[in-house]
């Protein structure tokens, strides 16, 4: 049985990796060949070969299974004819309202649209912003979860940025069921019709939602509201992205949601208490043992926290693991530990084949895979608190390959810190939190104030092990061919004290430390321009340096592409450090990410346009004016700054936009020009002061393509063989516009965009050019091409 959940799984895995879904036709010739394998294996001798026929046959059906979830999800889908469109919707507010600094976001059920002819997905996710500028300013009217709005909103197909080793948004929105995203027009119709709809998980994020709100009422102001409020209901963008990045350097960020320790502690408590009280009653011992009570009320105390936790992949797997262990007791059966969790990994993938997309799917299983047998089937040692290292050594070690393929880091700390924070959160605080949550708001300002002061100790332990350099190993994304060596390797080193051998893991770990990414020959150049939505981040590459061009925008006080998209593809380049990082120009789409890549990264020198009073310029890095006519050269690659000159620097009325720094970088076989956001006044400036010099076979075209740039003169003059549009998907600007496309296309250059093919990473050396889009080399069925 548990060989063929585990085919089975794999078959769901391997369908998510498919660029297209199988047709009926051929689902249906997969689950004739699986029902004759099954046959064949019945009567075939041989064990091995019995046992390859039953793989491959629930392998199949598995893939079968999450095909046809698949097209029944992706046949919800959002007529592109209707992307960008002013629609009314009638529905109902789904979830947990999210507000952010210009508004708020929540999922929507809809119920009814206008026109009636419009196609439009069951669920979508809506932004009501306050107004992205003065003239669309709006007040958000209050929303609750459950609530009848008819709304004029705007839709568009599930999109997210495409980046190598990036998160996949829209996997995570197909995976909740979500088919379309837009927002609430301004001025528009918005108008509450019911003040609830009486249907249980509506119900259920109601009961969510006042419990957040106890917690803002009874801890305002406190540091550490947020972290309380999603061990209680799974809340987690509740939590400061400061306090995330400590929890991840310490490896303790699973515990600040809903994990499985919390529903088992919960589940615990539960079946205890019933126990306890089942036996004080001569009746109800009669008529059913506590100890199968006991089992029944734990499993309906985890049922009811996942519930108003959010159900994630975590809590699945400990809810349906406890469900069979109660089941188990209650029939008088006995069960291993490897057949709990064999059954809790079919109930997942059968119930949401898409949850292996989820990291936390393969670290959750992977975690109690490696506990049940580091616990079971060897010698111990005596000592609890020997016991208790030993275990968290065995998961460290075991989830290390993981970890490095999925972030790219691991934290050394990790078992110091949760040796600490297990005990504390899973059976001290979560308990207070879940009571500060039921308790009418003066009492449970008690079990909630006596939580929070638990945390501020915990994070002074927390906050020390994060600063320390050796807290975390970061390194390069590891080859695909290394991972299957990495993982037999840990199997190999948590074998049993005794066998044989066992450092000899430690080589078949090696190759994922050791084997570096590649790197560019001398003489040639290596773009990647990044998608990083209505921006622009380019990084150059020679053969041992590295030019970091622009940082991308900054979408609010907590969040930028910096941190979130330039940084981790960055390591996961095995860039450690940047030798230059040019800010272009005082624009947040160009420089709003800057800061956090200055902080993240070791910097050589900053140039830039920027005026001197900007946060940017006062950090410890080198910082030098881009002035046309400085050059230098690495690796064989010529860099040189054509624009702007020392006066149109120094001139108060020039707009922001025309002191950009313009970069020509050339190599062997051709040369890149990185324009910035230059308008046609700074573009004349450009041909006058370099004239032919500007020609190019690679460019970025300038201000995303805007009808104020990209004259004819200036297409000309650069002639560019590949022409970089760098655009957001649908931005409000509507870049690249059409008669910009049209002029380059004209010219004969090969038009790519970011917004439709995600990062563009070009390859230049003394072969000539060649440019690949990430979506197109890492197709998926979902994907919005």
């Amino acid at each position: 049985m548990r060989i063929a959940i585990i085919a089975f799984a794999l078959g769901v895995w391997l369908l998510q990796r498919q660029e297209s879904l199988p047709g009926m036709r051929g689902l249906m010739v997969a689950v004739a060949v699986a029902i004759t394998a099954l046959i064949a294996a019945r009567w075939l001798p041989g064990k091995p070969l019995r046992i390859g026929l039953l793989m491959f046959a629930f392998g199949a059906l598995g893939l079968t299974h999450a095909a046809i979830f698949a097209h029944i999800r992706m046949a919800d889908s959002l007529d592109a004819r209707w992307e960008g469109q002013d629609i009314v919707l009638k529905g109902i507010v789904a979830s947990l309202p999210q507000p952010f600094d210009l508004g708020v976001r929540f999922e929507f059920d809809v119920e009814d649209a206008d026109p009636a002819e419009a196609s439009i997905p069951r669920r979508v996710l809506l932004s009501w912003y306050n107004g992205l500028s003065r003239e669309e300013y709006q007040e958000v009217m209050p929303l609750r979860a459950g609530e009848r709005w008819r709304l004029s909103v705007r839709l568009k197909r599930p999109h997210g940025n495409a980046n190598p080793h990036g998160f996949d948004y829209e996997a995570s929105l197909l995976e909740r069921g979500i088919r379309a995203t837009g927002s609430v027009r301004p001025r528009g119709i918005a108008e509450r019709l019911d003040a609830m709809v009486p249907q249980p998980s509506y119900a259920i994020e109601r009961l969510r939602e006042a419990a957040r709100e106890r917690f803002w009422d009874a801890l305002p102001e406190h540091r550490y509201a947020g972290v309380l409020t999603a061990l209680a209901i799974g809340d987690q963008r509740s939590i400061e992205p400061g306090d995330w990045d400590v929890f991840t350097r310490t490896g303790v960020n699973h515990l600040m949601s809903i994990s499985g320790l919390h529903v088992t502690m919960v589940s615990g408590l539960a079946a205890g208490l019933a126990i306890f009280g089942w036996r004080r009653s001569e009746r109800l011992a009669l008529r059913l043992p506590a100890q199968k009570a006991g089992a029944l009320a734990g499993f309906a105390a985890a049922f009811a926290y996942c519930l108003i936790a959010g159900f994630a992949v975590p809590a699945q797997r400990t809810l349906y693991m406890i469900g069979v262990v109660a089941l188990a007791m209650y029939l008088d059966r006995v069960t291993t530990p490897s057949r709990v969790l064999a059954l809790a990994l079919a109930l997942v993938v059968l119930l949401d084949p898409w949850a292996v997309l989820s990291p936390g799917f393969w670290l959750s299983f992977g975690a109690v895979a490696v506990i049940f047998s580091a616990a079971t089937g060897r010698p111990r040692p005596s000592h609890w608190l020997l016991k208790w290292g030993a275990l968290q050594w065995a998961v460290t070690i075991a989830l290390a390959p993981a970890l490095l393929a999925m972030f790219q880091q691991v934290s050394l700390s990790s078992p110091l810190a949760n040796a600490v924070a297990i005990p504390l959160v899973s059976l001290v605080v979560t308990p207070l939190a879940l009571a500060g949550a039921a308790l009418p708001l003066p009492l449970a300002q008690w079990p909630l104030g006596l939580a929070h002061w638990l945390l501020e100790m915990l994070m002074f332990l927390l906050r020390w092990l994060a600063a320390l350099d050796a807290s975390v190993w970061r390194q390069h994304a590891p080859a695909a061919w290394t991972l299957p060596l990495a993982l037999i390797g840990v199997a190999w080193l948590l074998l049993p004290r005794g066998f044989p051998a066992r450092p000899l893991g430690l080589l078949l770990l090696s190759p994922m430390l050791a084997v570096a990414p590649s790197a560019p020959e001398a003489g040639a150049l290596w773009v990647t321009v990044y998608d990083v939505g209505q921006g622009l981040a380019v990084l150059v590459r020679t053969r041992s340096h590295a030019l970091l061009y622009d940082a991308g925008p900054s979408w609010s006080p907590e969040a930028d592409s910096g941190s979130r998209i330039v940084v981790p593809a960055l390591r996961s380049a095995g860039i450690r450090e940047l030798d230059a990082l040019v800010v272009s120009h005082d624009d947040t789409d160009h420089s709003g990410g800057a800061l956090s890549v200055l902080r993240a990264m070791p910097t050589g020198r900053l140039w830039s346009s920027l005026p001197a009073s900007d946060p940017i310029t006062q950090g410890p890095t080198y910082r030098l004016p881009c002035i046309g006519g400085k050059a230098w050269e690495w690796d064989g690659v010529r860099f040189e700054f054509l624009h702007p000159v020392a006066a149109t620097l120094a001139d108060p009325d020039q707009k922001a936009n025309n002191l950009s720094c313009v970069l020509k970088a050339s190599g062997r076989g051709g040369a890149v020009l990185l324009a910035g956001d230059i308008e046609t006044k700074a573009e004349a400036q450009l041909l006058d002061a370099n004239g032919p010099a500007v020609r190019s076979t690679v460019l970025v075209v300038p201000h995303h393509g805007s009808s104020s740039s990209s004259s004819p003169a200036f297409v000309a003059a650069v002639a560019p063989e590949l022409a970089l549009f760098a655009a957001g998907y649908r931005n409000r600007f509507n870049h690249p516009r059409a008669d910009i496309l049209a002029r380059y296309a004209e010219s004969g250059a090969r038009v790519l965009r970011t917004d439709l093919g995600g990062a563009i990473e070009i390859r230049i050396d003394a072969e000539g050019w060649s440019a690949i889009e990430y979506r197109s080399r890492e197709r998926r069925y979902w994907r919005n091409i």
